[in-house]
């Protein structure tokens, strides 16, 4: 079987036949150069099956799912709760994050963000393609943006507050279990006052310093998801 892997929303199962959509089947067979009857995968949150290409016509791929390969995914709950950056950096950081296993996107309009939209189509295409290349079956879910304290108010999570002012290097798992981590990364001109005291304020936060450095916002994201997926896994 080939290592291609593609992302199909609707539903899957053994037997089905369906068609993928112009983009894949011109990525199928256009730039991977599959011909009928050769393998690759699909994959959604429910599992991963393997395909065969039977005919190719009209510029779409029409297959055949011929067995299961994987079961679906249940991860730790792992968010992101962040301010939108610069575009060429934000593809970036969205693409590393869904490498490293988050889960959900919260983009946060905070009050020294630069960045203060977002395109949300753009983004989940870059989730996808990161789902697909990193082997995940859960491909996350981008909310749109909001306040911290919309978010603050409508999530119960257990939060991580990547905070350059504390001194504690040191995260407490037993205070990871049993609702999701959601690690809040500021803009780059940092937190306000205000919104570090509306943080710390939650029922469950720990702040943490990742770096004795000041980090580049797409640097904090990498560092402090690797930090705790080392911690929770």
């Amino acid at each position: 079987m080939s290592n291609i892997r593609l992302f199909f929303p609707k539903s899957l199962s053994i037997n089905l036949i369906d068609k993928l959509d112009k983009s894949q089947s011109h990525y199928i067979s256009k730039v991977m150069r599959i011909k009928e009857n050769e393998i690759f995968s699909l994959f959604n949150s429910n599992g991963e099956w393997e395909a065969k290409i039977l005919t190719i016509s009209k510029s779409l791929v029409e297959f055949n799912v011929t067995k299961q390969l994987r079961q679906k995914e249940n991860p730790k709950e792992l968010w992101l709760a962040f301010s939108p950056i610069k575009s060429n950096y934000f593809n970036f950081m969205i693409q590393k994050a869904t490498e490293l296993g988050v889960t959900k996107f919260f983009p946060i309009i905070f009050d020294r963000s630069i960045v203060r939209k977002i395109n949300k189509e753009r983004l989940e295409k870059v989730i996808i393609e990161a789902a697909e290349q990193s082997n995940r079956i859960q491909v996350p879910k981008i909310e749109n943006c909001q306040s911290l304290k919309n978010f603050i108010s409508s999530n119960e999570v257990d939060i991580i507050l990547t905070d350059i002012n504390t001194n504690n290097k040191l995260v407490d798992k037993n205070k990871l279990i049993k609702n999701p981590t959601c690690i809040i990364v500021g803009p780059e001109g940092d937190f306000s006052e205000a919104e570090r005291a509306q943080i710390l304020s939650y029922n469950s936060v720990q702040a943490i310093k990742i770096n004795e450095n000041i980090l580049r916002s797409e640097t904090a994201v990498i560092s402090a998801l690797s930090i705790i997926n080392y911690i929770i896994n």
